[in-house]
């Protein structure tokens, strides 16, 4: 009897695939308090360096975060952080995220390929799939903070996140120039459509200070960013200098925070970090 008790539940398993897909990812997400998507209209904006510089701002603050990289055909997590290898298995068998430092931890495709510089070619059911899988089939454990890298625009990638992760916000990343804010308006419309709270937009890149004079030059215009988040009806977080420093840590796989953890960009970050930690305050 309990044989067959066990082959029926078994046979039950293995005919709801996406329903015991579904328990796991919602039993993951109850232990994340909460959770953001950074996205970009745009490619070229700092999307990335965005992510990855607000996570490590968060977890400085003590908070536990994860960084999950969806941007499944470009994945730039691990190198911007300085991370190498593969991801293992559980005892429970699941993917332990890679550990950045004691209370961040990250998940990319590219911890998953043997050979880092192999194409990903994927249509949209198996990115679904894949996205779901590095939620589900995963051990993050308890985050204060989850931050979902996603690749510009509104294609499979923001959709699934949407779909999947219901109580995901959005941070919206542009550049002050015309050509990004008009992507930018796009995922504003995304994100409308879909009903995903929007809780900020960032303008990066807004302003370089000159090293020789220190005299401010608007590489890409300014001001953009906090007009288009007032016309929308949505909040401004802050402005992040433009500093070529940040391309030289991202490129070595450093942190930028540690290396000069006294600039206008990190202090920026700071800023936008502490505007996140108040949700667990509250």
């Amino acid at each position: 009897m309990v044989q067959i008790q066990s082959s029926m539940d078994s046979a039950k398993k293995q005919a709801n695939p996406q329903e015991e897909r579904d328990k796991e990812i919602k039993s993951t997400l109850g232990r994340i308090k909460h959770k953001f998507i950074v996205m970009s209209g745009k490619g070229g904006v700092g999307k990335t360096s965005t992510s990855v510089n607000l996570s490590l701002a968060l977890s400085e603050l003590g908070h536990r975060v994860g960084i999950m990289d969806v941007d499944l055909h470009g994945p730039d997590i691990p190198r911007m952080l300085g991370l190498s290898g593969m991801l293992d298995l559980g005892p429970n068998r699941k993917l332990n995220p890679m550990p950045y430092s004691k209370n961040l931890s990250a998940v990319s495709i590219e911890s998953l390929t043997p050979s880092k510089d192999d194409a990903i070619i994927w249509r949209g059911p198996v990115k679904f799939s894949a996205i779901q899988q590095f939620i589900g089939d995963v051990e993050w454990g308890d985050l204060d903070f989850l931050l979902i890298d996603s690749p510009p625009g509104t294609g499979d990638e923001p959709l699934t996140v949407a779909q999947t992760i219901a109580e995901a916000k959005a941070i919206i990343v542009t550049t002050p120039q015309e050509v990004s804010l008009a992507d930018v308006r796009k995922s504003i419309s995304f994100c409308k459509t879909v009903k995903m709270e929007i809780f900020g937009l960032i303008e990066n890149m807004s302003g370089f200070a000159c090293p020789h004079c220190q005299s401010v030059i608007e590489l890409f215009g300014s001001g953009g960013g906090e007009k288009t988040a007032a016309a929308a009806g949505i909040p401004f977080l802050g402005r992040i200098p433009f500093d070529t420093r940040v391309v030289e840590c991202g490129d070595a796989g450093v942190s930028y925070r540690k290396q000069h953890g006294e600039t206008p960009v990190s202090k920026a970050f700071d800023d936008i970090a502490k505007q996140m930690a108040r949700l667990v305050q509250a």
